[in-house]
Parts: C-alpha cells; structure tokens; sequence
C-alpha cells in the first residue's frame, strides 16, 4: 500500500510530549506499505483491534490504545490516506467518518 503522507505522523512523533507515539507509528507505516488490502476484512485480519468505519475510513489503536489513527483506504488504487493522529480526548471531538 502507498501511504499518504507520512509527514502528518513525523509531525505528530516530533511533539514532546507525543514521543512515545514514534516507534508504534513507525511500525504501523512499515507495516502498512508492506500490505496489500484489497477490503476490509484483510485489515481486520491483520489487526484485529482496528474499527472498521463507513466511507473506507479504519481507526487503529496505537502504542498501547493511547493514541488513534484514522485513515481512508481506497483499496482500489492501494492508497492509504493519513486522516487524523491524535490522543483519545482528541479523536472524542471529530467526526472520523467526514475528515
């Protein structure tokens, strides 16, 4: 899969108090770009805790469930869209469906 755009999740590893997020972010990324989903069902095979959302949109749980990471996956063309990273509290505040 190609993912877009691992500079959103470098942005938010390279907050101080988001550090911890680095190495379960880079091993999502690696592992992400390693897959090849053609549906949702594959994701949820490969992490089991992932929500699966309308719209292509999946929520992952990262570094222990401390962090969510939204995408939009267009299974099609092999493109997985960064949406959101951010703590708990901030995930509560969006829509993950419309961003």
């Amino acid at each position: 899969m190609r993912v877009i755009a691992k500079g959103t999740l470098k942005d938010f590893w390279s907050v101080n108090e988001y550090r911890d997020s680095e190495q379960p972010l880079k091993s999502w990324y690696q592992e992400a770009r390693q897959a090849n989903w053609s549906n949702h069902n594959e994701v949820k095979v490969q992490y089991v805790n992932a929500s699966i959302l309308r719209y292509g949109r999946v929520v992952f749980n990262i570094a222990g469930n401390k962090y969510r990471l939204v995408v939009r996956i267009n299974y099609d063309y092999k493109f997985v869209y960064i949406r959101f990273i951010g703590t708990h509290s901030e995930y509560d505040k969006i829509d993950a469906e419309k961003i």
